[in-house]
């Protein structure tokens, strides 16, 4: 084919003149917020500072000073000494399961479930927590359109498929037909894997969808069916090959387990972050504060508040929630470092709830404990996934620099922990990325 010299030779010299045209257009300039007359929760100090402004340029605090004049253009909030504090974030969350009852899980096609995980999470969001650490299912769709500013939600750092063994914690698979995937795992909320061999697979296919870590499971859980509390799940040798793949992609596994045994081997094998460990003894939680490993255990109890189960479900409740209070009170006599979440699932009465259940927390700790634990000590939790980290920037503190998650509270919760239970009434100003996405303050005198 012979090439038009002519049209070639005209279409170079447009774009050689027209250049200097796109090269002068300016991007519009980003979006300034600056909030004044701010009592400051940082997230890491237990005092507030009082008579502060923040200025916010883009997704991120440019500057925390007594007086900041406001920039031309600025978005100025006075918060008339309201608390200033980061945002929320839940270090153990599901977006896919939180919202659907399980039967509606098992039966509904993925186009509606994602439809009720885009809900959860925009709810999610508006209850104040800007971000979550997903541990187990396939929330990568909604991830993908709350980072591209399709739809509302938190920051998402998702472990991917729950790993598990045959017969371990999420095998829901029928007793008739126990070799037949089931419609979790066709929906990659789920991977059964057993042998190193399959597990190192499912840890790098979990990889390759995004994970920013990895969640096996390696003990018996409440929710499921064929796995006494007891037992332990998975070898040394087959979790230490899931923490050889993760480590390999510079980040980490967690694990469900509850008792000694299962957490121990999983401890020696190189995990982690321990999910529940209701069933926890002293001399291994004093073995998690010297090694550094983390416990994300969730303020469950038998109360008014409790999820719902049915014959040995519910005896296996029961057991994991007369743990809570025994372990909440050693993990913090030897400091052991401890996340807030909250692991509400199959019901869509809970996640409402989710403030709540961080109320909980003043069963253990002083409210500043329990809001830096859901603040800067979680943001310190979900950082440990390094380069897989697809947020960088500072999360969980209001410092310059840090990325702008921010809450502005009617009250103190420093005082008042259970100012949280009531975002709708309590958070006047909601703040992700920059972005604001709730403010009710009335200006003016």
């Amino acid at each position: 084919m012979k090439l038009n010299t002519g049209i070639f030779i005209s279409a170079l010299v447009w774009l050689i003149l027209s250049a200097p045209i796109f090269a002068t257009e300016k991007a519009p300039p980003p979006p300034m917020t600056l909030i004044t007359n701010a009592s400051i929760f940082d997230g890491v100090n237990a005092d507030l500072a009082t008579g502060m402004s923040v200025l916010v340029e883009g997704n991120k605090i440019s500057k925390v000073a007594k007086s900041i004049p406001a920039p031309a253009g600025a978005n100025v909030i006075d918060a008339k000494e309201k608390v200033l504090m980061p945002g929320l974030i839940d270090a153990h969350w599901h977006v896919m399961l939180s919202e659907p009852t399980f039967p509606e899980l098992m039966s509904s096609d993925a186009g509606w479930l994602t439809l009720l995980g885009a809900r959860g999470a925009r709810d999610t969001l508006y209850r104040g927590f800007t971000t979550v650490r997903d541990v187990g299912g396939n929330p990568f769709a909604i991830k993908k359109g709350i980072d591209k500013g399709m739809i509302e939600g938190p920051r998402i750092y998702p472990s991917g498929p729950n790993i598990t063994q045959t017969s371990g914690h999420s095998d829901g698979r029928h007793p008739a037909e126990p070799e037949t995937p089931i419609y979790l795992e066709h929906q990659d909320h789920l991977r059964i894997a057993d042998g190193k061999t399959e597990v190192l697979k499912a840890v790098r296919q979990n990889l390759r969808m995004g994970a920013t870590q990895i969640k096996l499971s390696v003990g018996g859980g409440v929710s499921s069916n064929y796995d006494p509390l007891d037992v332990s799940e998975y070898t040394f040798e087959e979790i230490k090959a899931a923490v050889d793949a993760a480590q390999s992609w510079n980040t980490y596994v967690a694990v469900h387990a509850n008792t000694d045994a299962s957490i121990r081997t999983a401890i020696e094998a190189g995990a982690k972050s321990i999910e529940h460990g209701f069933l926890l003894e002293e001399d291994t939680l004093k073995l998690m504060a010297k090694e550094g490993i983390w416990l994300s255990i969730q303020p469950l109890l038998n109360d008014e508040d409790a999820f719902t189960f049915t014959g040995e479900n519910q005896r296996k409740w029961i057991q994991v929630t007369d743990g809570t209070n025994k372990v909440y009170k050693l993990a913090k006599k030897h400091n052991v470092k401890t996340a807030f979440g909250t692991d509400l699932l199959f019901d869509p009465t809970l996640g409402p709830k989710q403030g709540k259940f961080l109320a909980k927390l003043k069963n253990w700790y002083t409210p500043y404990e329990a809001l830096k634990m859901a603040t800067s000590d979680n943001a310190e939790l979900i950082k440990m996934c390094g380069p897989r980290d697809p947020y960088p920037g500072e999360i969980g503190v209001v410092k310059e620099g840090a990325l702008a998650d921010l809450i502005l509270v009617d009250g103190n919760p420093l005082e008042n922990l259970d100012l949280v239970a009531d975002p709708d009434k309590n958070f006047v100003v909601i703040m992700k990325d920059g972005v604001i996405y709730k403010n009710t303050v009335k200006q003016g005198p």
